[in-house]
């Protein structure tokens, strides 16, 4: 038992690094936390950073995910609870970072690895879905909650395990609960598209 705790903390240690703000402090000089939407995360790394910066953010928080699981797996068996333990600590460490004073970013890059290395072709399924509605919207962050309603609802159609089931679940509420303001202002037509870019010392709020 004493091993499983372990692998989880590690897990949410891993998670914390934050990329997006190491790459910006190297890059830049800056705290990529005061610019743009104030998000850790590979969206306002594309919208302060470019392109590039911000396809290695993504590919470096959806490695962070999968190395969880694989060390979940290692530590508790496939599809097991620490398997899940680890993917969803190593998110709240995307989210609350503990090198970074606990301000990180949403978690969904650090979810697509969780999520697809737990159950490939639910999470692939709803990733299309995903991908597809931010073509047609523009809106990360719609095809972001796409992608977490969509995973748990597909794993049904295909064998599962409690854990992953339960696991999925609860991402998803992380994921709904940390997009809570991107959803408000969705339905005020306020939400940032993406593409769209701001000048260094502005935040968009």
């Amino acid at each position: 038992m004493a091993f499983e705790l372990l692998v989880i903390v590690v897990s949410y240690l891993l998670g914390s690094v934050s990329f997006s703000v190491l790459l910006a402090r190297l890059l830049k000089g800056i705290d990529i936390r005061q610019y743009g939407s104030g998000n850790a995360g590979a969206t306002n790394t594309l919208r302060v950073m470019g392109k590039g910066p911000a396809i290695l953010v993504l590919v470096l928080d959806v490695l962070k995910g999968i190395a969880a699981v694989w060390l979940g797996t290692w530590a508790g068996g496939w599809g097991g609870w620490v398997a899940v333990a680890c993917g969803i600590a190593a998110i709240i460490g995307h989210n609350w970072p503990l090198y970074f004073h606990f301000r990180g970013g949403k978690g969904i890059a650090t979810t697509i690895g969780v999520m697809a290395t737990l159950c490939f072709w639910p999470a692939l399924t709803a990733g299309i879905i995903a991908i597809l509605a931010i073509v047609f919207t523009r809106y990360v962050s719609l095809g972001s909650l796409i992608f977490v309603a969509l995973t748990p609802v597909f794993l049904l159609f295909t064998g599962f395990t409690a854990p992953e089931l339960w696991g999925s679940l609860i991402i998803a509420v992380f994921a709904f609960w940390r997009h809570r303001s991107n959803i408000v202002k969705i339905s005020q037509g306020r939400e940032n598209k993406i593409g769209s870019k701001v000048k260094e010392g502005n935040r968009v709020v």
